[in-house]
């Protein structure tokens, strides 16, 4: 009985379930039939002549690409390291921007908000020859300031130490802007009865931030902590590959985890291989967020995701 009522009720809305289709499909085919393929293709020697379903199976074979080679403790620990600087100092850096940005006028902010938020819509491609600009052996601007005040050029893409500081920079440069505007929207929604009662009391600007707008922005903090936790497995490849120029001797201090693939598939061309590493980095990121979820559940119940 339940089945026809569905049945009569898709019939008298048949219309407004059409008009939804196209979307309905375009989510299944660009977002589910991807998901189970990303879990099949890395158990298999794909072989394109007979299709990926009567490909043979090999196990965990396309596993010990990552974990048999050399290179494997490098490119994780660049990768996580590398993507823990990028988290902590994109969000200290975004809150405190937000905050000031709460303290300005609202005509300023507009300003400050599209000076913020350009650099996140230039792309890697496009960064990369800024900081090219800024580094580059014989014209770069540093070493002309370096050369100036009687010091050696520095060949940067050579010199690998320098470069978690570059990236991390880099990475700051463009993305907090983004960040900076979802804080700022969370402490728009802070009721101004709570600042105006904290004046009363005597309370200074230090202390409404630490006792009222801290606290309060925690959900927001907490969320955008959470999703960036599950994607520290995750290198982001246009920056690493283009901001480096791909330079072999950076390599210890840069290379991480996709463009290592990226690498390997260019010479192997198995695309078992590539799945395996995306499977084995969704998998490290859901552990990661259910076990930092786990322990903020553990600490403050309410502000916990799941």
């Amino acid at each position: 009985m339940n089945m026809r009522h569905k049945f009569k009720q898709l019939v008298k809305y048949r219309s407004i379930f059409f008009l939804t289709l196209p979307g309905i499909l375009l989510i299944l085919t660009f977002q589910y039939v991807p998901l189970v393929m990303g879990l099949v293709l890395p158990f298999k020697d794909v072989n394109y002549k007979v299709g990926i379903w009567r490909s043979p199976s090999v196990g965990l074979e396309n596993f010990k690409f990552l974990f048999s080679s050399d290179a494997a403790w490098r490119i994780t620990r660049n990768t996580v390291c590398l993507n823990f600087l990028f988290i902590v100092t994109v969000l200290i850096c975004s809150v405190i921007c937000a905050l000031f940005l709460y303290q300005v006028s609202k005509r300023s902010v507009k300003v400050y908000q599209t000076v913020l938020f350009f650099p996140y819509f230039i792309s890697w491609v496009v960064a990369s020859y800024v900081i090219l600009a800024l580094l580059d052996m014989e014209n770069g601007l540093l070493n002309s300031i370096l050369q100036f005040f009687g010091r050696d050029a520095i060949l940067w893409y050579n010199e690998p130490k320098y470069w978690p500081v570059i990236m991390v920079i880099a990475n700051l440069w463009k993305n907090i802007g983004y960040y900076t505007i979802i804080y700022y929207t969370g402490l728009l929604g802070i009721s101004e009865e709570y600042y105006e009662a904290s004046e009363v009391d005597g309370a200074t600007k230090l202390q409404q931030i630490r006792y009222i707008t801290l606290p309060l922005l925690k959900p927001v903090i907490i969320t955008l902590l959470l999703l960036q936790l599950s994607k520290i497995f995750y290198g982001n490849f246009d920056m690493f590959y283009n901001l480096t120029m791909n330079s072999a001797a950076l390599y210890p201090t840069t290379d991480v985890i996709d463009t290592y693939v990226y690498r390997s598939l260019k010479v192997m061309g198995d695309l078992g291989m590539s799945s395996a590493a995306g499977l084995y980095q969704s998998l490290v990121g859901f552990g990661i967020v259910i076990t930092v979820n786990a322990i903020i559940r553990r600490v403050d119940n309410e502000n916990a995701l799941i």
